[in-house]
């Protein structure tokens, strides 16, 4: 049980940020990236300059919102695979056998999908995200990360916490697409489904 709150904690980490969790991984393991899959066939220094790069573009850009659109909505295709990288890893440190350690990658991909697709709904409908929202969505990030390690009880129930959020949020997108949707498509949502393209 302990294994599997550790592998959905840096899911959802991985959900908000792609690289930063990584990252992390590497200086908190204390043998850089030897037992993450992928980026353990890279010298340590290419590893090192690729994640940071990539962590000073998730945050440097996330400010603007024309790019952070583009760079979210590139993401959103990474988020499952990084899901499962940084899944597996944590399985590995509890030395979960190989069957098992594979599937909990499989459910940290979809969960860090849920929670990139939330993340994406709410920048294109907030339009222009207040920077303490970005600011918390980093410090929340990070957190999970370090919970993976030292708590994992915790951080899998702020998992669970965020994925029972993501679904009330999939609620509320319907009302708010049947509010902003022309009356005649309003009163009949799956109209659209029935048309051919």
């Amino acid at each position: 049980m302990t294994e599997l709150l550790a592998v959905l904690s840096i899911s959802a980490a991985a959900g908000f940020r792609l690289a930063l969790p990584l990252l992390i991984i590497g200086f908190v393991s204390g043998n850089l990236w030897a037992e993450v899959p992928i980026l353990s066939q890279f010298p340590p220094s290419v590893v090192v300059g690729a994640l940071v790069s990539w962590t000073l573009i998730e945050l440097v850009f996330s400010k603007q919102s024309i790019v952070q659109r583009f760079i979210q909505s590139a993401e959103m295709f990474l988020s499952p695979a990084v899901g499962a990288i940084a899944g597996i890893t944590v399985a590995r440190t509890f030395n979960v056998d190989t069957g098992l350690m594979f599937l909990l990658g499989g459910l940290g991909g979809l969960l860090a999908l849920v929670i990139h697709l939330v993340q994406v709904g709410w920048l294109y409908r907030l339009k222009r995200p207040s920077p303490w929202l970005i600011f918390a969505e980093d410090f929340l990030c990070v957190c999970l990360v370090l919970f993976a390690f030292d708590a994992p009880q915790q951080g899998g129930l702020i998992a669970l916490l965020l994925l029972w959020l993501a679904l009330r949020t999939s609620r509320g997108w319907r009302r708010w697409y049947q509010t902003q949707a022309s009356p005649r498509d309003r009163n009949h949502p799956r109209r659209l489904k029935r048309e051919p393209d």
